[in-house]
């Protein structure tokens, strides 16, 4: 058996009830054969375009061999640096991939102007720009993050007289604007299965084109992903697929909607990140929705048990499920990673039949990029900040959360409009090169606010957990970290630079969390690149 998962206590109570009536209804099997009608007849359409992943091994198979022989010429020009441009599913899962084989592979899913220069810039030891390819993955091409570092990238090869043509790769749907538009300007293309979504594009050329070309054995990920098609294709109480969506998914009314994903980050790392993505992008809409919250083994979340919180528990191997027996009513799996892709991808889409939406539309992605767009376009000025701290502004969605005077008053109002079944989610629009420190704040304010914290460096995460935060529960308060800085880059046709496209994402988001769906929001901007940002939470707890 590739992945293997056990339940135990109420969770299996919950599983057994649910169980038959999935193996029954022939859940399984349909979704092999690509039967859009599991979801009911509003999500039919959809689904009808959208089940292609289930047969994404055997199409992805040819690409295989156009890979490899792609990389051996790229290395036999000497270029070994691979940086991928790409958001959501088009860059987590390829970066899953290559952290799970140790291989090499720069992630630009940011428009931090920082970050884009540091990955056009390289370093002496990774190469620089001379030694890189740039990977173009997006669906369409009109994704303005991918967009703009395509541009960037461009104007750089030709500053060093390198013709773009010989050092960009795009993958992307057949037919798509970039498509054609890659094919004129002389680009090496890559098409995928458009009968995919992004997010459960993991195995096909989003997934395998950048991995392949860091150096990933990608024959080896499909054949562990060949490996478990047959038993999550079976109607069957032992299919693994149908027990974890259960667990996750299962139990009505009583459900548990925040899924804990524990993993000490040696095993498969990175994988938390990418079904963050899977399940809250597929599960969240309709007021309804499972929240993925990415926990450390010592996450406090996991002393305090919340009561809505579902654990997920990654072991390397099977036979150490009976170390975790202590962990009553946790979800213990295990599983190679082309194993993982494949039951999640069915387990999500078999959460959403038990939740009753549509797995495969994102309704409320694009409100965020629409209010982007409209301050790009209107550029209006900035309003004074409610509060000054040392090397920090504050602003709020609400002037109640502002009223004690203090960061500590702020951070406690915003605490208190925690409903009880809610959630805090962190929103850091920053360099996350310069400010890594950044991600353990979510651990400070889960601790402090008492309840599940989610944490996600934007803009990526508008493009994962963004489509919960505005069509899942309206339970959320959030907790925006921005910067000021003197670094910024232009972007090359666009009358707007990467610095003022991430401000104004930022601020488009805020706006449709507070004024569209009445969320409170409160924003630090750090204006000193010296202020110690975790300090001021200790200081302030």
């Amino acid at each position: 058996m590739t992945f293997a998962v056990k339940v135990t206590g109420q969770v299996k109570s919950v599983v057994d009830s649910e169980l038959p009536d999935l193996v029954g209804s022939l859940v399984a099997s349909g979704i092999t054969a690509g039967d859009p009608t599991l979801w009911g007849p509003a999500a039919e359409e959809e689904a009808s375009r959208r089940l292609g992943w289930v047969q994404a091994v055997s199409v992805s198979r040819p690409l295989v061999p156009e890979i490899t022989a792609l990389r051996d010429e790229l290395v036999a020009q000497g270029v070994t640096r691979v940086v991928l441009a790409g958001m959501g599913g088009s860059s987590l899962a390829p970066e899953v991939i290559a952290r799970s084989a140790g291989v090499p592979l720069v992630i630009l899913d940011s428009t931090a102007p920082g970050q884009v220069l540091a990955a056009i810039d390289g370093d002496a030891e990774a190469g620089g720009l001379r030694e890189t390819v740039l990977v173009v993955s997006s669906k369409s091409g009109s994704t303005i993050e991918t967009d703009s570092a395509k541009r960037a990238f461009e104007a750089a090869f030709r500053d060093l007289g390198i013709d773009p043509a010989d050092r960009i790769v795009v993958v992307t749907d057949p037919g798509s604007p970039l498509d054609q538009a890659a094919r004129a300007d002389g680009y090496r293309v890559f098409t995928a299965d458009p009968t995919v979504g992004g997010r459960y594009s993991a195995l096909t050329a989003f997934g395998l084109v950048p991995a392949g070309l860091a150096g990933v054995d990608i024959d080896d990920l499909l054949d562990e992903a060949d490996a478990t098609l047959l038993e999550v294709a079976i109607d069957s109480p032992e299919n693994p697929a149908l027990v974890l969506a259960a667990a996750i998914a299962g139990g009505g009314a009583q459900r548990r909607d925040k899924l804990g994903l524990v993993t000490d980050g040696s095993h498969l790392p990175g994988l938390p990140d990418w079904i963050e993505q899977l399940v809250a992008e597929s599960t969240g809409k309709d007021g309804t929705g499972i929240l993925p919250v990415v926990l450390l083994p010592v996450s406090p979340e996991l002393e305090t048990r919340p009561t809505d919180l579902q654990v997920v528990r990654f072991v390397d191997h099977a036979d150490a499920f009976h170390l975790f027996e202590r962990h009553e009513g946790e979800v213990l799996v295990s599983g190679s990673l082309g194993a993982q892709f494949i039951v999640w991808e069915y387990a999500t889409a078999i959460a959403g039949r038990l939740l009753g939406i549509d797995p495969f539309d994102q309704p409320d992605v694009e409100s965020a990029k629409v209010a982007a767009r409209g301050l790009l376009d209107a550029r209006p000025e900035e309003t004074a900040p409610a509060l000054v701290f040392d090397g920090v502004e504050v602003r709020v969605s609400d002037p109640a959360l502002a009223s004690g005077g203090t960061l500590a008053s702020v951070l406690d109002a915003l605490w208190a409009s925690v409903p009880a079944d809610g959630y805090v989610s962190i929103q850091a629009y920053v360099n996350r090169l310069d400010l890594p420190q950044l991600a353990g704040l979510r651990e400070l304010v889960a601790a402090d606010s008492g309840r599940p914290t989610t944490f996600g460096w934007g803009p990526r995460f508008l493009h994962s957990t963004g489509q919960y935060h505005k069509g899942g529960p309206a339970t959320g308060v959030f907790l925006q970290i921005t910067e000021r800085t003197d670094v910024d880059l232009e972007i090359p046709g666009r009358p707007f630079t990467f610095g003022q496209l991430i401000n104004a994402q930022a601020a488009g988001d805020a706006s449709v969390l507070a004024e569209g769906h009445g969320r409170p929001v409160v924003t630090l901007t750090l204006t000193d690149p010296q202020v110690e940002v975790l300090s001021l939470f200790e200081a302030a707890q």
